[in-house]
């Protein structure tokens, strides 16, 4: 039976809230192979934003502000609110998920983060995390393209879905975006759905890179200092004429998707094209961005 305290820490550790039935359409997509969270990860896709998760988003935005000024320039179209929408933004630590849902859900939307599975197999979070919606990312693993599957379901039930295109925080040493991965290009091809540049800057300088006790230092350094916690949204990706199945159409994709992340960002860190005001000691720079400096050349639609 154990202590009391140990019953506690099973039930709290082992807490998993209601998922919705997989539909009956979705159900020749689900093989005794696949891991237990797809056949879960299906049937929320294809249903609206989870209560608790919009509530969050909607209500308790003072929470991150707290540790700095949330200023969201740019706007989305009435069409694209309704969605479906593929949301491209550039990572540049830890915190920018909490500063993005929260930005995002005051320009009308209630976005859906592609989530790396050491967090979706954290106890507690983890399971509120994929009943929000968010999705599984289990990378080098053969079970990473089912996050394409669950994507491109949520994106035909109206889903607003947002991908770091460079597949982790950025590390180019300047802080501009990196040209990223081809997977979110990819999918916006082959889906058809509009990809929406949202660019920011200043959650990097909550939490910093490493993961150990200087995390809780900077953020605590972040609630006395403030600092500027700046989103951009920008204009849909123009992607017109571009095909999945003609070669080289998603390389040129994803460079449009860079290009688009570098112009938003450029508005936000004006004094700062160069070297970052803010440098994180512990933070690799080993990746290189797509366009150093924020100049992105003319001949890049």
């Amino acid at each position: 039976m154990g202590s009391p305290l140990s019953r506690l820490r099973r039930a709290v550790t082992g807490w998993t809230p209601s998922f919705p039935p997989l539909p009956a359409y979705l159900a020749d997509r689900v093989t005794p192979e696949h891991p237990a969270w797809f056949a879960r990860e299906l049937a929320v896709a294809t249903g609206p934003p989870w209560w608790v998760w919009t509530f969050l988003i909607r209500r308790c935005w003072r929470l991150v502000t707290v540790f700095g000024r949330l200023e969201v320039t740019g706007s989305v179209a009435p069409e694209l609110r309704r969605g479906p929408v593929l949301i491209a933004a550039n990572h540049i630590g830890d915190f920018d998920m909490f500063v993005l849902a929260i930005a995002l859900a005051k320009a009308g939307l209630v976005p859906r983060f592609l989530v790396t599975g050491g967090i979706m197999r954290t106890p507690l979070v983890g399971p509120a995390l994929e009943r929000a919606g968010h999705i599984r990312v289990d990378r080098g693993t053969r079970d990473a393209t089912l996050a394409t599957e669950v994507t491109a379901v949520a994106l035909a039930h109206g889903g607003q879905v947002l991908a770091y295109p460079e597949g982790r925080v950025g590390l180019a040493p300047d802080g501009w975006p990196e040209l990223g991965r081809s997977g979110l290009a990819r999918l916006a091809l082959e889906v058809g759905v509009p990809v929406l540049p949202v660019s920011q800057w200043g959650a990097h300088e909550v939490l910093q890179y490493a993961n150990d006790w200087g995390k809780l230092r900077t953020a605590l350094s972040a609630v006395r200092r403030r600092p500027a916690l700046r989103v951009h949204i920008g204009p849909p990706v123009d992607l017109a004429g571009l095909r999945l199945d003609r070669r080289g159409d998603a390389h040129r994709a994803r460079a449009r998707i860079a290009a688009a992340l570098t112009r938003g960002l450029a508005t936000l860190r004006p004094g700062e094209l160069g070297r970052p005001a803010y440098l994180d000691p512990t933070r690799p720079t080993t990746g290189v961005a797509a366009h150093p400096g924020g100049v992105v050349p003319d001949d890049v639609p």
